[in-house]
């Protein structure tokens, strides 16, 4: 009789735990869905995704009230006219970040993929360091402490974007964050500039030392300027053409290494940087511009 009751009663404890497991399992899926933080990040959505860029899709002026209001990583270029219409995958994938404070060395390719960015951004300034208080639509900021974090609107656009590489607020948290970064100095911006290079998968192809069709078709969905395969730009935005930025920079190249070229056949570069050889780590000319 005894042995009977035990039964009953584990059948009836069965009977009340089951409806709780059955109600506890969404929760438990849940929480083993989240996975680890590189699985987080690859859920983004691809509007945040492409967001994180230096320079980001376009939208119309009817959304434009509301894209301000949105967080700041969708903040993008917004153009007043065109239709929002950004790429719904990016073309190639974004690598892991570094670890926290990591320091990229500068050597002479790097730096001219840095200058060749700046000139298609329209920041170059004639390689004065200028170029890095440059705010979206051509003003300057006051103080270079932080990202200025501000809307500038012209007839056609409105950004947020701002530096030598018009880093968007959340692309410059993001990469601020990852590398330890204190304020928005020349030298920080490099940096930041490098880690977007590298998410790109690109920073080995940068150190090959050659501008390809590949290396700016990596680096598209990052700075709205460079052209895709298709010699495009991956936003619908002005570009410029492969031609022009691979003369900038296999000319700039020359000049760091103290090569002759087309445009200057004594190799010298004048008013930026030169480059150490041995290490080849580039390093600025005292006296090359205005001090920041």
């Amino acid at each position: 009789m005894a042995g009977r009751s035990v039964h009953v009663l584990a059948a009836g404890l069965l009977a009340l735990i089951a409806p709780v497991a059955a109600t506890a399992s969404p929760r438990d899926s849940l929480g083993s869905g989240l996975g680890s933080p590189s699985q987080a990040t690859s859920s983004l959505s691809p509007a945040v995704a492409t967001g994180l860029g230096a320079a980001g899709p376009l939208t119309t002026v009817s959304g434009l009230g509301r894209q301000l209001e949105q967080p700041a990583q969708r903040l993008a270029m917004l153009d007043l006219d065109a239709p929002f219409d950004a790429p719904s995958t990016a073309p190639f994938p974004i690598a892991s970040p570094p670890p926290v404070r990591a320091s990229y060395p500068i050597t002479p390719a790097r730096r001219a993929l840095l200058n060749t960015i700046r000139y298609a951004e329209g920041t170059w300034a004639g390689g004065q360091d200028i170029g890095y208080r440059i705010l979206f639509g051509g003003s300057l900021m006051r103080s270079m402490e932080r990202h200025p974090n501000l809307v500038i609107r012209t007839a056609r656009y409105a950004s947020a974007a701002a530096g030598a590489y018009q880093f968007m607020p959340f692309t410059w948290s993001l990469a601020s964050r990852l590398l330890g970064l204190q304020k928005f100095s020349p030298e920080e911006q490099d940096q930041a500039a490098l880690l977007l290079i590298q998410r790109r998968g690109a920073l080995a192809l940068a150190d090959e030392g050659r501008f390809t069709p590949g290396l700016a078709a990596r680096l598209s969905p990052e700075w709205a300027s460079f052209p895709t395969l298709r010699g495009a730009s991956y936003y619908g935005q002005p570009v410029r053409r492969f031609a022009d930025l691979k003369r900038f920079y296999e000319d700039n190249l020359a000049q760091l290494l103290g090569e002759p070229s087309r445009d200057n056949p004594n190799g010298s570069l004048a008013g930026a940087t030169t480059c150490d050889q041995g290490p080849l780590v580039c390093r600025s000319v005292e006296g090359s511009g205005p001090s920041l």
